[in-house]
């Protein structure tokens, strides 16, 4: 449905958490649900379309190149969908302070900066295949937020010193940082995502 700003997918649970799902580049708000099951299958789903269109495909904030971000829309899409978040709390009667955002790729990198620029949106996020996706003016408070970032050793959009910036980042900025590394690229593996539901469990 198109409400609240955004196309996005809602999906009642039987306990008060919500997973936010933020999907990649190319993908929609329909690509993450079978994953959400895998993670918390008692949670509400909160799942969003990106707004921006990058050659058709579908994204949650724009970039210049290749890794290299359009930080004035990467602010704004920022606090578009934390407004969006804060919104469909509202709308879908769900508790607002047990959210957890599930991202891959420029979902994960829009979920990184919800923790940096609006942080009470979040209590926890899973970060499949992120980046440090900008620094923020001012320092967030993130203590008592729980982080899981996902990387891969042999990611070409990715390096694994990317990855560790963000991990060290959260940290430095009081988030209980778990990183799990796997063997493979940018894809997600099996593996990537039974860590990440041991991580939930």
């Amino acid at each position: 449905m198109t409400e609240l700003g955004f196309t996005h997918r809602f999906i009642a649970g039987t306990s008060s958490r919500t997973l936010l799902l933020l999907h990649g580049t190319g993908g929609d708000e329909n690509d993450l649900i079978p994953l959400a099951a895998g993670l918390d299958p008692a949670a509400h789903v909160l799942s969003a379309l990106g707004k921006v269109r990058e050659h058709g495909a579908p994204r949650f904030f724009r970039r210049l190149a290749a890794g290299v971000f359009d930080l004035d829309d990467l602010r704004l899409r920022t606090h578009e969908l934390a407004d969006f978040v804060q919104a469909a709390a509202l709308a879908y009667a769900i508790d607002a302070a047990q959210v957890t955002a599930v991202g891959f790729s420029n979902g994960a990198n829009i979920a990184a900066a919800m923790l940096l620029l609006r942080p009470a949106t979040l209590a926890r996020a899973v970060l499949l295949r992120a980046m440090v996706p900008l620094t923020p003016d001012a320092p967030p408070d993130l203590n008592g937020k729980s982080v899981f970032l996902a990387a891969g050793r042999a990611d070409p959009m990715v390096p694994p010193e990317d990855a560790e910036r963000l991990a060290a980042m959260l940290r430095g900025y009081g988030a209980n940082t778990t990183m799990h590394w796997s063997a493979g690229g940018h894809a997600l593996l099996r593996d990537d995502v039974d860590a990440a539901a041991r991580w939930f469990r």
